[in-house]
C-alpha cells in the first residue's frame, strides 16, 4: 500500500534525543502517548494529525497499551490503521510501545501478569495494530498473586519469541523493580525501561526508584507529568466547568484546595519569568534530570502537541529558580 503522507525531510533537526540507560537506544525527549483521544470515541482525522504532526517534529515514541481507548483496544485498532495509511514505510524509525496488566476482557485471565494473559496480550495488541512486533512490551503493574518469575519469564519469551524487542516494566516499587531487573538480567533479557509516574506534584520516584535504575543501566520514563492537568493553567482561578476535575475524570473537586491553587499560582509566576506556560515548566523540570529518558505527553490537538515540544527551548534551570521552585512545592508540608 502507497503511503497517504510523507513524513518532514526536517523532522531530526530539532528534537533532542536521550540515550536510554546503558542501552543502544535513543528516544525522543517528548513522547507521545495515546491513553486518551485516539479511541473510537474521539475523532479519527485529530487522532490522524496529531500523530503525524508529532513525528513530523521527530516524536519517534508511541506508546500505547492494550486498554486504552475508550473503549478498550479501541486505541491500538485507530492507531494500526494511521499505521497502515501512513507510516508504513517509517516502521524502522518508530519506538512502539505496548503494555498489559490492568483489566481487559472477562473472566480470570484478562488481567494482572499471568504468563497466560501476558502474551494473549501480546498476540491481540500486535492484531489490532497490524504488527509483527512491538518495540518495548511492558508488565503494566505489578501482580502481588502471582510468582514475579512467571511474570519476568513471560516478558522473555515476548522478546526471544520476536514479538518485542525490549522488555519494560511500570508501576513498579523500588523493590518489586530490583527483583524484577535480577530476574530478567539471569534470563538474558535485560530490563531496558521503567515507565512511571513522575511530576512536580509526585515524587515518589525520588525515592530511590530513580538511583536505583540509574545504578542498574535502566532508562525511565515518566507519565502524568502535568498531575491531570493541575500543572497548567486550567485552575489558576477554581475548577473550570468543564475540567476533568468537574467531572472527577480521574481528578476530584476535592483534590483542588485554596492551598494547592496557591502554589499552582506560584509556580505559574515562576513559569512566566522563565517565558513559559506552567505545563511547559513543568515538563522542563522533569527533562533537567538526567536520569529521565523522556516524558510522555497526552494532547488533544495539535496546538497542545507543538506547546509541548516548545518546551524542548527551555530545560535548564539555574540554582536559584530550583531553589524558588523547591520552597513552592514545600510549602504548607
Amino acid at each position: 500500500m502507497k503511503n497517504n503522507y510523507t513524513a518532514d525531510s526536517n523532522r531530526y533537526g530539532t528534537m533532542r534525543y536521550n540515550r536510554c540507560g546503558k542501552s543502544g537506544l535513543l528516544f525522543p525527549a517528548i513522547s507521545l502517548g495515546l491513553w486518551h483521544n485516539f479511541g473510537h470515541a474521539d475523532n479519527f482525522n485529530t487522532a490522524r494529525d496529531i500523530i503525524q504532526s508529532a513525528f513530523n517534529q521527530g516524536v519517534t515514541h508511541f506508546d500505547l497499551a492494550n486498554n486504552y481507548g475508550p473503549p478498550a483496544g479501541s486505541a491500538e485498532e485507530v492507531f494500526g490503521v494511521i499505521l497502515k495509511k501512513d507510516f508504513l514505510a517509517y516502521r524502522d524509525e518508530m519506538i512502539i510501545t505496548t503494555k498489559a496488566g490492568y483489566d481487559m476482557w472477562d473472566g480470570p485471565y484478562g488481567e494482572w501478569g499471568s504468563r497466560k494473559y501476558l502474551i494473549a496480550s501480546v498476540n491481540q495488541s500486535l492484531k489490532r495494530m497490524g504488527l509483527e512486533y512491538v518495540d518495548i512490551f511492558y508488565s503494566h503493574r505489578f501482580d502481588p498473586k502471582t510468582p514475579l518469575e512467571e511474570t519476568m519469564m513471560a516478558l522473555d519469551h515476548i522478546v526471544k519469541s520476536g514479538k518485542a524487542l525490549y522488555a519494560g516494566i511500570s508501576n513498579y516499587t523500588p523493590d518489586q523493580t530490583q527483583r524484577a531487573l535480577d530476574i530478567l538480567r539471569q534470563l538474558g533479557t535485560p530490563c531496558l525501561i521503567h515507565q512511571s509516574r513522575y511530576s512536580m506534584f509526585d515524587r515518589t520516584v525520588e525515592n530511590g526508584l530513580l538511583d536505583m535504575l540509574e545504578d542498574n543501566g535502566v532508562g525511565i520514563v515518566a507519565f502524568s507529568p502535568l498531575a491531570q492537568g493541575m500543572l497548567t493553567d486550567r485552575y489558576l482561578h477554581g475548577i473550570p466547568s468543564d475540567s476533568r476535575a468537574s467531572k472527577a475524570h480521574f481528578l476530584r473537586p476535592e483534590n483542588i484546595t485554596p492551598e494547592l491553587l496557591i502554589k499552582i499560582n506560584a509556580l505559574n509566576e515562576l513559569a512566566s519569568y522563565r517565558g513559559q506556560s506552567l505545563a511547559q515548566m513543568a515538563t522542563a523540570w522533569l527533562l533537567k534530570d538526567h536520569r529521565v529518558t523522556s516524558v510522555i505527553v497526552g494532547v488533544s490537538s495539535v496546538k497542545q502537541l507543538n506547546d509541548n515540544i516548545y518546551t524542548l527551548k527551555n530545560t535548564f534551570f539555574s540554582a536559584e529558580e530550583i531553589e524558588k521552585i523547591e520552597a513552592v512545592l514545600n510549602s504548607g508540608n
